[in-house]
């Protein structure tokens, strides 16, 4: 099992059931937590420059906006700067996300190695994350299908197209107007609305802003 752990969470109860858990499960030598991805990093990084590295970093994605200044605001980006001090050190992210589309990017783009759903059975399931992870294998949480996400991510750039154009205030005949003038189809006005309206319940969406305020939180658009 890995013997030494970091955990990133900005509740410090989550950080404490996670402890208990662990400990009580597995013998591992160190387990410490932030509350920051900053200080997560930087304590990342002197264990590396000391030769006592942390074999796993498990980390939410999305962090509370404090009084603290911040360079690093985010799972992903915590992600990706002790990835460029440790490219193999281990991932699993421990979050209340579960829509594929933005949870495939995450193996695919940031190589994360495990992803757990928090929910009443989320400690259970980091254990087997854990056990998983460490004979390098990937782990999902059971109720998240990844595969429902691949014909979703291979009609973004048409997607985005259009949101990109309703973010830049034009109304839908417009845009229509527009996809007809770089000869990209479909481009009547009833199948943009039909595409925004699945856009809706994919990324569960009230309205066309929501929408496009989720799509730039995730770095879309």
């Amino acid at each position: 099992m890995f013997k030494k752990i970091l955990i990133a969470e900005d509740f410090q109860d989550t950080n404490k059931g996670i402890v208990d858990a662990l400990e009580n499960r597995f013998h591992i030598e160190s387990i410490q937590e932030e509350l920051y991805c900053d200080k997560a990093y930087n304590r990342f990084k002197v264990a590396f420059m000391n030769g006592e590295p942390y074999e796993l970093l498990i980390t939410d994605l999305y962090f509370k906006e404090s009084h603290v200044d911040r360079r690093l605001t985010s799972g992903k980006a915590l992600i990706e700067a002790v990835r460029g001090i440790d490219p193999n050190v281990k991932v699993i992210v421990n979050s209340m996300v579960d829509n594929p589309v933005e949870i495939n990017p995450l193996f695919t783009d940031q190589k994360i190695n495990g992803y757990v759903c928090k929910g009443r059975n989320s400690l259970n399931e980091l254990i087997d994350a854990l056990q998983e992870v460490r004979q390098n294998r990937t782990y999902v949480s059971p109720q998240i299908n990844l595969n429902g996400a691949n014909s979703i991510i291979e009609m973004d750039k048409y997607d985005l197209m259009i949101l990109k154009d309703l973010s830049e205030g034009y109304t839908k005949k417009e845009i229509s107007a527009r996809l007809r003038a770089k000869n990209i189809s479909p481009n009547s006005e009833s199948t943009i609305d039909k595409k925004v309206s699945r856009l809706f319940d994919e990324f569960g969406a009230k309205n066309t802003h929501h929408l496009i305020a989720k799509l730039i939180k995730q770095g879309r658009i």
